[in-house]
């Protein structure tokens, strides 16, 4: 497949009225071509060209400076499409200079593969210029294979993202990176394009949407479509040639809406952008056979806020809106930094058009993203001065915290969980799903503050994300001023208020993992039961030790086992009742010991290869039970429980009611039932005594 056929995104150049710029051409010029002193070399006109649109005063001598060394130290260098390999780094900082860079990272760009692949050292790029590109270059560099073998391109992503995490520029310039590769890639073998797709789709498509950087992650997704999916994106090509000139029902709609807002004295660009060939792939998929509409969408650009909402109301006046396609990303901004006001509107005809609202600025940020911010960690004397390497230290908050757009929720809580997965696998695997989840919430905490969390979050996630490790010992949750369980799944905007026993000796049960959606919840849950193999099957939050059966329980009950002469004992791990399917084991001193089918010592025992006994249940109807209620303090509620389970008929032969720790009491009830049928039904009852939360079963592990 070559080149051209797998670049989708030179038809959006095109449209854009951008010319074509061959790299062949202006890489062999800087080779071959003279070039006057003090005067840049001919294949960096473009370069500086797109800089200086977006920062007029730039001085360019840096850029000319790391251009000279680049090119020497490529010399000689060929890329495997047999361009000189200068016309890489060339590439990758236009790419750059068109989305606004600042010129720090262009001379960053322009030195990023010298360190990996020529003489050049760390420390020469440090002295020649400064410490914050030597920063950059060496955050995008590689690691060798020679040192880390298999692990390389994942411990080469872990170093990467946690240089991410102290300079956003350093992904900045790995995304556009990767971009020019994808652009290029098929002179490459159909099986390492698979490959470089795929790692491109699952990792550096969703890094760039989180760091809102849309015009490199369309183009990314569309060059990987191409690979991925040759079928697909064959059939999506041949609809938008079929449809060339379904722009014509776009821009009779843009005429109607130039005229709505001229007459209503607001000052607005409206422009008819192409959707790219995933979305138009997307739509497709959604909506069945697709209209000339359904190619592309109206763009209204306004200069303030207030003007956008001033659009929206003009085109909901005097068009028919399709409520259900609205939603207001100004108010509540994603968080990529994307903001915009997205609707959609019937013409005269039924056409149905997709709207974007937005300001100059929120248009900038949703191309760009963290690139369009600049330096973000120029202090506010020196904001305006990105002319330069040189840039004084980010200006420091009252809260001691560095002042930074560019480390959201997502990014910081990714470089907490690496930390905890040492091994290359866990970690890659580990990345690869957390950046899966493409949405993110807000909740915020009772005590005040909040936590960013990806969307279907539960409070097991808010607990580590609050607490770390201390979040072993979560008893329960308050979401929204009500009782919750741990595994409620969190919504945008909910108040979470967290309830831990501090003074808890186990930690979390293995069904919280089944609740977690989070790297780092995930990572300190398997961390802790894999050290505690000898507490797996405690309950969720149980702060002691099993509580051991009552001596004068019976031996018998009613179960009878084939084995003859045997002493019967029903487990005290899962208290089995009729009707429970239950099988048998033999343990010392001739005693069978009764477990339910699904209670976990049942699978130890297999796994020891121990054989079951089979176990049938007698005619004798009444059993005995234990019983856990979990509840928050509150007067008589010991008194209401009892005369609950007095109610439902039952006999309290043991009980057992724990102090109050963080609100939470625990009550442990040895029961005998006149009817094991009845066992449901009482457990209803204690369930509806008020402040009573949850009422199970004793699942813990029988005490010795």
């Amino acid at each position: 497949m070559s080149a051209e056929a797998t670049n989708p995104g030179a038809q959006i150049s095109r449209r854009r009225g951008l010319p074509r710029i061959d790299l062949r051409r202006i890489g062999r010029a800087a080779l071959l071509g003279p070039t006057s002193r003090g005067r840049l070399p001919d294949a960096m006109g473009h370069v500086a060209d797109a800089h200086r649109a977006h920062h007029p005063d730039a001085d360019l001598g840096v850029l000319h400076k790391a251009y000279v060394l680049a090119e020497a130290s490529h010399r000689g260098q060929f890329r495997k499409s047999g361009e000189p390999y200068i016309t890489h780094p060339l590439a990758v900082t236009l790419i750059l200079a068109e989305l606004g860079a600042e010129t720090t990272t262009l001379t960053a760009s322009l030195l990023h593969d010298t360190v990996e692949d020529t003489e050049v050292t760390l420390d020469q790029v440090r002295a020649e210029f400064g410490d914050e590109v030597c920063y950059l270059v060496d955050g995008v560099t590689k690691l060798e294979k020679v040192d880390y073998g298999a692990a390389a391109e994942p411990e080469t992503f872990r170093k990467m993202l946690v240089a991410t995490g102290n300079d956003v520029r350093v992904m900045s310039i790995k995304l556009a990176d990767r971009l020019h590769n994808m652009r290029t890639l098929g002179v490459m073998r159909p099986e390492k394009q698979a490959r470089i797709a795929k790692v491109t789709r699952d990792v550096l498509i969703p890094l760039a949407e989180r760091l809102g950087v849309q015009a490199l992650k369309t183009e990314l997704e569309d060059l990987v479509f191409a690979i991925l999916h040759p079928e697909e994106y064959a059939h999506t090509r041949a609809l938008i040639v079929d449809n060339a000139t379904a722009g014509d029902a776009l821009a009779a709609i843009s005429e109607d809406v130039r005229r709505v807002l001229r007459e209503a004295g607001i000052a607005a660009e409206v422009l008819v952008r192409p959707r790219h060939f995933v979305s138009v792939h997307r739509s497709g998929l959604k909506r069945g056979e697709l209209r000339g509409t359904d190619f592309g969408r109206l763009l209204v650009l306004v200069g303030e806020d207030a003007d956008c909402y001033a659009v929206l109301g003009e085109l909901h006046t005097c068009f028919t809106p399709v409520i259900s396609e609205f939603k207001d990303f100004i108010a509540a901004p994603k968080f990529n930094l994307y903001q915009s006001l997205h609707t959609a509107v019937a013409g005269p005809d039924g056409a149905v058009a997709e709207v974007l609202i937005r300001t100059h600025q929120m248009h900038k940020v949703a191309e760009a993203g963290v690139v369009a911010l600049g330096n973000p960690y120029a202090s506010v004397e020196s904001a305006g001065a990105q002319d330069g390497t040189a840039q004084e230290s980010a200006g420091e908050p009252q809260d001691g915290e560095r002042a930074d757009p560019t480390r959201p929720g997502w990014l910081s809580r990714l470089l907490e969980w690496q930390q905890a997965a040492p091994d290359p696998d866990t970690f890659w695997t580990t990345l690869r799903a957390d950046l899966a989840q493409d949405r993110e919430i807000t909740v915020f905490r009772a005590e005040g503050g909040m936590l960013g969390l990806p969307a279907g979050a539960t409070c097991v996630d808010a607990a580590y994300a609050q607490y770390g490790e201390a979040a072993h010992g979560c008893i329960g949750a308050r979401v929204n001023g009500r009782l919750a369980t741990l595994s409620t799944v969190l919504s945008d905007g909910d108040t979470v208020q967290l309830l831990l026993d501090r003074d808890a000796v186990s930690g979390p049960s293995p069904e919280w993992l089944s609740h977690a959606r989070t790297a780092a919840a995930r990572i300190a849950i398997t961390g802790w039961l894999a050290a505690h193999p000898e507490t797996v099957g405690l309950p969720a939050a149980a702060p002691r030790a099993a509580v051991a059966v009552s001596a004068g329980r019976r031996d018998v009950a009613n179960a009878v086992v084939d084995l003859p002469g045997a002493t019967v004992r029903l487990a005290g791990c899962c208290t089995p009742v009729p009707p429970d399917a239950v099988t048998g084991f033999a343990v010392r001193g001739g005693v069978v010991t009764v477990h339910r089918r699904e209670c976990r010592a049942v699978e130890r025992m297999r796994a020891l290869d121990r054989t079951p006994v089979a176990v049938s249940w007698g005619d004798a109807p009444e059993c005995r039970v234990t019983l856990y209620a979990e509840s928050f303090g509150r007067p008589r509620l010991l008194a209401d429980l009892t005369e609950a389970i007095a109610t439902a008929g039952a006999a309290i032969v043991a009980a057992t009611v724990e102090p109050p720790s963080e609100q939470r009491v625990r009550h442990t009830y040895t029961l005998e039932l006149p009817d094991a049928a009845g066992l449901p039904g009482l457990m209803r009852a204690m369930r509806d005594v008020p402040g009573v939360y949850d009422v199970s079963r004793a699942q813990h592990p029988a005490t010795a």
